[in-house]
């Protein structure tokens, strides 16, 4: 299908790590605005990853696909080098150019445990945990990032959790999960110090209160009735669509000034204010703050004034 016409028509996007949750949420979203899209994971139809999630690659594509975009759907396992060796040759075989490097690899759900010690907490587990979200965004920038400083104006985008300011001050449920999410925004920094000569921009992004397939499931309903959510918990009133991340993507991808944000952690909250997009609801939420103000104050929620 040919790509939709917006703001990012002629771009070619890759989205590693984009089977569900913000992956999917910004690659549907990078496609809608007219960019080619690569997205790439470890689930297809024919075989899932050690996640056992039911979500594919190919139901992304076609999501993309749906949204008037240009998608193409590769398994790829971020931590093998010769298969994302050969992603990036193929990009360059088929497109001869990259403007958009989304590194979204996680898949680590499972593994990290809640406000367990590090003495605690099972080793070989935390290890791959620091694994798949730290060496799959080093083994995909190293093979990636050449294709995309052949041109100005390249954005990488390594998405995350959490902002400085509020990082800084809390400890991340457990040693290796917080060393992990505080690492991905050091990466950044040091991305947007490398990138800079060439005209390119690199910056960490995270989400909110992200409504995840995972995150809707734990909470016991779906996007339709997820508001039924405030019920065992008020706060996740402040919750927020993979679409939300998506548009913030799209918005730093299409602002001729996004420069100005090199080397920075970003949310999608703060993004919303600034480029004025909005979550499907039409509301603009601003967890990170909501979360600074309300919750680590004991306020009772209310999300008043922050969507």
């Amino acid at each position: 299908m040919t790509s939709t016409r917006g703001p990012l028509t002629g771009k070619v996007a890759l989205v590693a790590g984009a089977t569900r949750g913000a992956g999917r949420g910004i690659a549907r979203e990078l496609g809608a605005a007219g960019a080619t899209v690569y997205v790439t994971g470890r689930t297809t139809r024919e075989r899932r990853s050690e996640m056992n999630r039911p979500e594919t690659i190919e139901e992304t594509a076609e999501l993309i696909t749906s949204a008037g975009g240009t998608a193409i759907a590769i398994q790829v396992d971020h931590l093998e080098q010769d298969q994302v060796k050969a992603l990036a040759e193929r990009i360059d075989r088929e497109q001869g150019r990259l403007d958009v490097l989304v590194n979204n690899i996680w898949g680590s759900e499972s593994l990290f445990e809640w406000h367990s010690k590090l003495w605690e907490h099972n080793l070989d587990a935390g290890l791959r945990l620091l694994r798949l979200a730290i060496d799959t965004h080093l083994i995909t920038d190293h093979y990636a990032l050449p294709l995309l400083i052949r041109r100005p104006g390249g954005l990488l985008v390594e998405v995350t959790d959490g902002v400085p300011e509020y990082n800084d001050r809390h400890y991340r449920l457990s040693a290796f999960y917080d060393l992990a999410k505080t690492s991905v925004i050091r990466l950044a920094f040091g991305q947007g110090e490398e990138l800079r000569p060439y005209g390119c921009t690199a910056v960490a992004l995270t989400p909110g209160w992200l409504r995840s397939e995972l995150m809707l499931e734990h909470y016991g309903v779906t996007e339709a009735n997820w508001r039924d959510g405030a019920e065992r918990d008020p706060h996740f009133a402040i919750s927020e669509t993979p679409a939300y991340v998506g548009r913030a993507v799209a918005a730093l991808a299409a602002d001729p000034d996004v420069a100005r944000w090199n080397g920075r952690a970003l949310s999608s909250g703060q993004l919303a204010q600034i480029h004025g997009f909005t979550d499907v609801d039409g509301s603009r939420p601003d967890a990170w703050r909501y979360l600074t103000e309300v919750v680590d104050e004991g306020k009772p929620a209310d999300v008043t004034g922050y969507r």
